[in-house]
């Protein structure tokens, strides 16, 4: 008898994944371009570093704005066209920004049209979209997507520094909108998928076959499923009801905590090394390896969680900082600074997988897109505050000092928060379905 089985394809998802991890790649790579551009502009255009941090904080303002839309609209059309939308506005918005010359433009560009398309193209979106793809290992799958934002910015930031400083930083932004428009739309047509029923699949890891049953024979999507049905488990939480649960509002103030360090930093570090006398060289390298040192993090957070689960992770990311930012208010310097680089770096995206499976254990996936926007929301708005934070502070102060202690004090509320959420699946009011759940 010739071979019954035949040699299985590999599953459709890890396309998807790849496809995801090279999207994040670049609009990961070039999402901080700005802050190796922060003294370029000011030496160019005569711009404080408080006005170009505003339009930062406009930026992230809108971008928060715009992926609450854009998980509502997930949901409810699939990832495809809004992936097409969004690469359009960010690469626009890098374009035109090569010609900005005023303030206005500035924000225009930038703090508008870019941060419009960026919320279609990032992490919000992308972990949605593979948590719908792997139900089985989905915190590492999440986290390997994820990692394209990691090593874009550790490949990316370098490259994108040397080319402001030989070209110029309206070359570099003029570099970003060509490739990222071109990659993004030919991965988007060509792979990505926003759900398996599309292809006739299943999700990864979805056991609905009879333990006796040896599989469809044929490619029918429909044949050889189990008899029985599975055991009807609860209902998934819209939004609203996910609000009247205490652990979504702590989970979302550890968030707005974290969004504002991640952006502090991300934003200001290039800048402030360069106030004490480190080369502009030496400080795009730093951002780099805060960059890499994220993928770590990410890479040890998802496996972790899906066996000790999500709050203990975030918890101890929010130590590591307090710690860090503490670090930083007292001693300065290359050791410290790169201390402080690799340690932030490390706990940068650990918060970014876990929240898609956060989320999902607590709520369930219906809504798991649109209640994800909604704390991504809130860090991202969080994260605006704190990169404007920064600037208005050096101008007044001309150092950092005040908002890392503000940035370690939040660290300190996260911490709490974190660990007082209730890490069971939640239920709708009046549920009577029984098992390891907990009511809102």
């Amino acid at each position: 008898m010739r071979f019954r089985r035949r040699k299985r394809r590999l599953f459709y998802g890890w396309y998807v994944l790849a496809a995801s991890f090279i999207v994040l790649f670049l609009s990961g790579g070039s999402r901080f371009a700005l802050g190796v551009m922060v003294k370029p502009m000011e030496a160019d255009l005569g711009w404080s570093r408080g006005a170009i941090s505003s339009a930062v904080f406009v930026n992230l303002v809108v971008y928060a704005l715009s992926t609450f839309i854009t998980g509502s609209l997930y949901d409810r059309y699939g990832p495809k066209w809004i992936i097409v939308g969004s690469t359009l506005c960010f690469s626009a918005g890098h374009a035109l920004l090569a010609t900005a010359s005023s303030l206005w433009q500035l924000y225009l560009y930038f703090g508008v049209l870019n941060a419009a398309g960026l919320a279609g193209v990032t992490v919000t979106l992308f972990g949605s979209l593979i948590g719908n793809w792997f139900e089985r290992r989905r915190g590492l799958a999440v986290s390997l997507a994820f990692a394209g934002t990691c090593i874009g910015q550790f490949a990316l930031v370098p490259f994108l520094s040397d080319l402001t400083a030989v070209y110029g930083w309206r070359t570099a932004n003029l570099w970003i909108a060509g490739v990222c428009l071109v990659v993004n739309l030919s991965l988007t047509f060509w792979i990505i998928r926003g759900n398996p029923d599309a292809l006739g699949l299943q999700p990864y890891g979805r056991h609905d076959l009879a333990p006796s049953d040896p599989g469809p024979a044929s490619g029918s999507a429909s044949s050889g499923r189990a008899a029985r049905p599975a055991p009807a488990g609860p209902r998934d939480l819209s939004l609203a009801e996910a609000m009247r649960s205490r652990s979504l509002w702590l989970f979302t103030i550890a968030l707005f905590a974290c969004g504002s360090a991640d952006f502090l930093v991300n934003y200001h570090l290039v800048p402030m090394v360069t106030d004490y006398g480190l080369s502009e060289g030496v400080a795009a390298n730093m951002l780099a390896w805060l960059g890499l040192l994220s993928l770590a993090g990410i890479l040890v957070a998802g496996p972790l969680a899906d066996k000790i689960g999500n709050k203990i992770p975030i918890a101890l990311t929010f130590v590591l900082r307090l710690a860090l930012f503490v670090m930083l208010i007292f001693s300065k310097g290359p050791a410290p600074f790169w201390i402080f680089s690799l340690g932030f770096g490390f706990t940068l995206l650990v918060a970014a997988p876990l929240t898609t499976t956060l989320i999902g254990d607590l709520y369930g996936v219906t809504h798991i897109g649109f209640i994800t926007a909604f704390v991504n929301t809130v860090h991202t708005f969080g994260g605006g505050l704190g990169a404007l934070m920064g600037g208005v502070v050096h101008d007044h102060t001309q150092d950092y000092d005040l908002a890392f202690l503000v940035s370690a004090g939040l660290a300190a509320v996260a911490v709490v928060c974190s660990l007082l959420i209730r890490e069971r699946r939640h239920l709708p009011s009046g549920s009577t379905v029984e098992g390891n759940v907990s009511r809102p």
